[in-house]
C-alpha cells in the first residue's frame, strides 16, 4: 500500500530528475557518462507479456541520445519478490533505450538498505548489484548547499528525521529555510513531508523550538496518505478487538469442557488473529475430546 514516506521522496526526484544522477555521482561514487538532461521516462515497463512491470521512477539521462537509463525505487521493507522484479527493469530498460541501466534503491532504514546491497545473481559470474542509498549515506547538507539544491535537503531532512532530535531538528531547519523560494505548492508539500518522517521526540523538538503548537498538514499529497494510515489504523484495532473477544470465547468453552491446553496451544490461541480460524475452533471446541482433536485439520 503506497505511504507518503514512500510516494514523497519520488515527488522530490519528479520535480529535479537531476537529483538522482547527482546521489549516484556524489554519494557513491559512480562514474556517470557525459550528459546534457536528466529527464522523467514513463514507469510503466510492460513489454509483450501480459505481466505488467512498473518501478517507481525512470530517470534517463540523455546526451542527443539516451547515455544511461535509471529505474528508481524506493523501498521501505524487505521484499525478496522485488530483487526479481528489478532484474527485470534493468533489461527491459536497457532493450527499451539501448544503453547502459543500472538500479538505485532509496531506503530510510539502514537494515533494508543493507538487504537491497546485496548482488542479484542470474549466474555465478552474472550478477547486478543495486545503488543503494541508505539513510547513512544521505549526508547531512549545510545551508549554503541546501540553498542551491533544496531536493537533496528535503531528502536527507527526510533521511535524518529519525536520528538524534537535534540532529533532526537541524537537518529539518536547514531544508524549511531552502524551500523557501519555491514555489507555495512544492514549500507545503516538502514542509509536510520534512516533519511526516520525524520521530515523535523530534517532532516535539521541533515543534517547542518552533513555537508552532501541534504541527497540522496542509498539502493534500500528505493527508490524503496520513487519513489513510489512520483509517487503515482503526480497521485494524476494530479487526484486533474482535480477534480478542473470539479469543476469550474459545477460551471459556475449552474451560467449560474442561480440555487441557498445553502452554504452546494457549499462546498459539491468544496470539491468533485470523477470526475464521477462531470461529471454527470455537465450534470444534464445544465437540472434541482433547486438544489434539481440536487443532487438527
Amino acid at each position: 500500500m503506497p505511504s507518503a514516506l514512500h510516494e514523497g521522496p519520488l515527488e522530490l526526484f519528479r520535480n529535479r530528475p537531476e537529483l538522482a544522477p547527482e546521489l549516484l555521482r556524489d554519494v557513491l561514487g559512480v562514474e556517470l557518462p557525459d550528459y546534457q538532461e536528466a529527464r522523467i521516462e514513463s514507469e510503466n515497463l510492460t513489454q509483450f507479456t501480459p505481466v505488467e512491470r512498473r518501478a517507481d521512477l525512470v530517470v534517463l539521462l540523455v546526451d542527443d541520445k539516451p547515455v544511461l537509463s535509471i529505474a528508481l525505487e524506493v523501498q521501505l521493507d524487505r521484499d525478496e519478490a522485488k530483487q526479481y522484479s528489478w532484474m527485470d527493469y534493468a533489461a527491459i530498460l536497457f532493450r527499451r533505450f539501448k544503453c547502459p541501466t543500472c538500479v538505485m534503491v532509496i531506503a530510510f532504514d539502514e537494515s533494508v538498505a543493507n538487504w537491497a546491497r546485496r548482488p542479484i545473481r542470474f549466474w555465478p559470474e552474472v550478477e547486478i548489484r543495486p545503488y543503494v542509498i541508505g539513510p547513512g549515506a544521505v549526508p547531512l547538507v549545510d545551508a549554503e548547499q541546501a540553498a542551491l539544491d533544496p531536493e537533496l535537503a528535503v531528502l536527507s531532512a527526510m533521511a535524518h528525521g529519525r536520528d538524534e532530535p537535534d540532529v533532526a531538528v537541524a537537518a529539518a531547519r536547514v531544508a524549511l529555510e531552502a524551500v523557501r523560494g519555491l514555489d507555495s505548492g512544492q514549500v507545503t508539500l516538502y514542509s509536510d513531508l520534512i516533519v511526516h518522517v520525524m520521530s515523535d521526540a523530534a517532532r516535539v523538538a521541533f515543534e517547542a523550538l518552533m513555537n508552532s503548537g501541534t504541527y497540522e498538514y496542509q498539502s493534500e499529497f500528505v493527508r490524503k496518505y496520513v487519513n489513510q494510515g489512520r483509517a487503515e489504523g482503526e480497521a485494524r484495532g476494530e479487526a484486533r478487538g474482535r480477534a480478542e473477544g473470539e479469543v476469550q470465547s474459545l477460551l471459556m468453552v475449552v474451560g467449560a469442557r474442561s480440555i487441557v491446553l498445553t502452554s504452546k496451544q494457549k499462546q498459539r490461541i491468544e496470539t491468533c488473529t485470523n477470526l475464521e480460524l477462531l470461529g471454527q475452533w470455537i465450534r470444534k471446541a464445544a465437540v472434541v475430546e482433547n486438544a489434539d482433536e481440536l487443532f487438527a485439520d
